[in-house]
C-alpha cells in the first residue's frame, strides 16, 4: 500500500512536469518536410531550393543563393563585398568562416584625415577611397572547396540563367533605387545602368555580370583575385582614386574561425566570433537576461523591455570599448563572457529605475552603423545547417558600380575608426581597438546564428540592420523559446532596441502603446519619439518536433522561404 502511495505521488508529479513543459507552437509560416532556403529575395530562395534539390547540400546552395542576392538584391547582395558564415554540420559538427573585407596595404590610422587632422568628409563613404579588399568570392570557393558536393559550374548556372533573364522590379526595390539614385549617379556621372529610373515591374538586367560570373565558373577563385577580373577590377578602382592593388586581391583570404557558443537555460547557441561583435555581445545579453523568469512577462510588457534594454546597454557599452580583429586586438573573451562579470555588471539593476548609459563604464563611444545588410539562412534534407550575413556596407555601398563587371563595391573603410572620438556616416564613434590598420578586417555587428535544442539543431537565424541586428536576433530568439511563439509569428513581432548611447529605446512604429511608453518613461527611460525605421528584417527556419522544417520570412522586405 506504502508503494502504490508513493507510486501515484510519482506519477502526478511526472503528470505536472508534462503539462508544466511548453508545447511546440503551431507553424505560421511555410513548412516544408525537407529542406529550406529563407532569404530577402524569392529568386535567391528558389536558386537555392532547386540546388538542393538536384542533390547539392546547404553549402553548395550557400553559394548559388549568395551570388543570386548579387544579382537580385544589388542593395546588400554582393561580389564586391563580404560576409559571416556559420555551419552546423548534420553530425553536430560547428564552425565558422569570416570572409569580411580588410584594408588595402597602403591604409593606416590617418587616411582619412586631412592636413590638421579633421576628418575628410565622404572620403570613407562614397567612391572608390572608401573601398576595402572585397571577401565574398573568396568566401564561397572555401565553402565549396571544404563542404561542396556539386560542380562549381552546376551551381553557377541558375545564377547565370537568372542574370540573363533578368530581376523583376518590386515597389520596395523600385522606392530603394530611387532614393539612392542621385548618390549613384554622383559617383558614377550619367554613363552608369542605373541612369535611368526603375519602375515597378521593370526588368533589371546586368549582362556584364553574366560575363563576369562565366569567368569565374570557368577559371575559379583566382580569376576574382589574380585574372582578367582582378585586372579589370584594380584598373577601374585606382583610376576613380582608389587604393585597392592587385597585390591586395593576391593576398585576400578567407579565414576559418571558432565560433561563439554557449548556452542559455537549455539552448545551445552557435554564433559568429570577432571581428564580428555578434555572437559576444549577444552572450553578455541573455547571460544577463538568464537568471531572470523573463517568460512570466508579458511579451514586450514594461518588466520584459526593462530588462532587455538594461542587459543590452552594459553588452553595447563593451561591445564599443573592446571589441576589434583578433588578428590585431587582444581581446578579453574569458573576462568578457563569464558568469561573475556578468553578474557584477547587473548589481545596480532594479526594475524601479532606469540605469543611465552615462553610469555605465566606458563611456563616451556611441554606434550606428548601416543597417544596408542581407541574410539568408539555409537547412537541407541531410540536415546540415547554414547562417550567413553579408553586406557592402551602406545601400548599395559605395555606390560605386563597375559597369564593366557589373557590380557595386563597398564602403566597408568606414567601419573602421577613422578618428578616435569622431562619428562615421552611421554616427559610430570608435575606439582604438577597431583603427585602420593594413590588412586590418573591420568591427561588424553581423550576428549569424544557429541555434540547438536538446541537442537538436532548432533555429537557423540572422537579420541585416547594422547595430540593430543583434537586439533583433536575440528577441526572436527569445520570442520562440520564452513567449512559445511560431518561427513566423517570432520573425513579425515588433521590435525595440538600445545600443547604450544615444541613450534612449527606440521602438518600431506598429506594436507599442503610449501607455506601455509612458510607463517606461515613469521609470526614467528615454523613449525615441522619432518615426523609426523597422528593425532588422530577421530570416530564419525552425526544426518542428516532427522534423519539418518552418520558415520565418520578415515581411518588412521582399524576404521569401522556398523549400521542398
Amino acid at each position: 500500500m506504502k508503494h502504490l502511495f508513493k507510486y501515484g505521488i510519482l506519477l502526478v508529479l511526472l503528470s505536472t512536469l508534462v503539462q508544466c513543459k511548453k508545447h511546440s507552437a503551431k507553424p505560421t509560416g511555410l513548412v516544408t518536410k525537407n529542406a529550406m532556403v529563407v532569404s530577402a529575395r524569392e529568386e535567391a530562395s528558389v536558386i537555392g531550393a532547386e540546388i538542393l534539390e538536384k542533390g547539392g547540400n546547404a553549402f553548395d546552395a550557400m553559394v548559388g543563393t549568395e551570388l543570386a542576392l548579387a544579382v537580385a538584391y544589388p542593395f546588400a547582395g554582393n561580389l564586391g563585398g563580404g560576409g559571416f558564415m556559420v555551419y552546423r554540420k548534420n553530425n553536430g559538427d560547428v564552425g565558422a568562416l569570416d570572409y569580411r573585407e580588410k584594408a588595402p596595404l597602403s591604409a593606416h590610422k590617418d587616411m582619412y584625415l586631412d592636413s590638421l587632422g579633421n576628418v575628410i568628409e565622404g572620403k570613407s563613404t562614397k567612391g572608390a577611397t572608401a573601398v576595402g579588399v572585397p571577401g565574398t568570392i573568396s568566401g564561397i570557393f572555401e565553402v565549396h572547396e571544404k563542404f561542396g558536393s556539386l560542380p562549381i559550374e552546376d551551381i553557377l548556372s541558375p545564377v547565370i540563367a537568372l542574370v540573363e533573364r533578368g530581376v523583376i522590379v518590386t515597389e520596395k526595390q523600385a522606392l530603394r533605387l530611387e532614393y539612392y539614385r542621385e548618390q549613384i549617379l554622383e559617383v558614377n556621372g550619367d554613363n552608369t545602368l542605373f541612369f535611368n529610373s526603375c519602375n515597378v515591374g521593370d526588368t533589371l538586367k546586368y549582362p556584364a555580370l553574366g560575363n563576369t560570373l562565366r569567368r569565374i565558373a570557368e577559371n575559379g577563385r583566382d580569376e576574382f583575385y589574380k585574372g582578367e577580373t582582378a585586372k579589370k577590377l584594380v584598373s577601374f578602382i585606382q583610376e576613380k582614386g582608389g587604393y585597392v592593388t592587385l597585390e591586395d586581391l593576391e593576398k585576400y583570404e578567407a579565414i576559418w574561425r571558432q565560433p561563439i557558443i554557449f548556452k542559455y537555460k537549455d539552448l545551445r547557441i552557435i554564433s559568429m566570433s570577432p571581428p564580428s561583435s555578434g555572437g559576444v555581445t549577444m552572450n553578455q545579453i541573455l547571460k544577463m537576461i538568464e537568471p531572470y523568469d523573463i517568460s512570466s512577462f508579458k511579451h514586450n510588457s514594461t518588466k520584459a523591455i526593462q530588462l532587455f534594454t538594461e542587459a543590452s546597454r552594459r553588452a553595447y557599452a563593451d561591445r564599443n570599448y573592446y571589441l576589434g580583429d583578433p588578428d590585431f586586438v587582444d581581446i578579453p573573451l574569458d573576462v568578457l563572457l563569464s558568469q561573475k562579470y556578468l553578474t557584477e555588471r547587473m548589481a545596480d539593476f532594479t526594475f524601479d529605475q532606469a540605469t543611465l548609459s552615462s553610469d555605465i563604464e566606458r563611456g563616451n563611444i556611441q554606434i550606428s552603423e548601416s543597417s544596408e545588410t542581407t541574410h539568408y539562412s539555409i537547412v537541407d534534407q541531410e540536415g546540415n545547417a547554414v547562417s550567413v550575413t553579408t553586406t557592402l556596407n551602406g545601400a548599395y555601398g559605395s555606390k560605386l558600380y563597375c559597369d564593366e563587371l557589373g557590380f557595386f563595391l563597398n564602403n566597408e573603410m568606414d567601419d573602421f575608426s577613422a578618428k578616435p572620438g569622431v562619428p562615421n556616416m552611421f554616427g559610430l564613434i570608435g575606439a582604438q581597438a577597431n583603427s585602420i590598420a593594413p590588412e586590418k578586417r573591420m568591427l561588424s555587428s553581423m550576428t549569424p546564428t544557429i541555434v540547438e535544442k536538446d541537442n537538436k539543431l532548432w533555429l537557423v537565424i540572422g537579420s541585416p540592420g547594422g547595430a540593430t541586428i543583434i537586439t533583433a536576433v536575440t528577441q526572436t530568439i527569445l520570442n520562440a523559446y520564452e513567449f512559445n511563439m511560431s518561427m513566423q509569428e517570432a520573425v513579425d513581432a515588433p521590435r525595440f532596441h538600445h545600443q547604450w548611447l544615444p541613450d534612449h529605446i527606440v521602438f518600431e512604429t506598429e506594436g507599442f502603446s503610449t501607455s506601455l511608453k509612458n510607463s517606461l518613461k515613469s521609470k526614467g527611460y528615454n523613449i525615441n519619439e522619432d518615426r523609426t525605421p523597422i528593425l532588422g528584417k530577421v530570416d530564419a527556419v525552425r526544426v518542428l518536433p516532427d522534423g519539418r522544417l518552418e520558415g520565418g520570412a520578415d515581411y518588412r522586405g521582399d524576404d521569401t522561404a522556398v523549400g521542398f
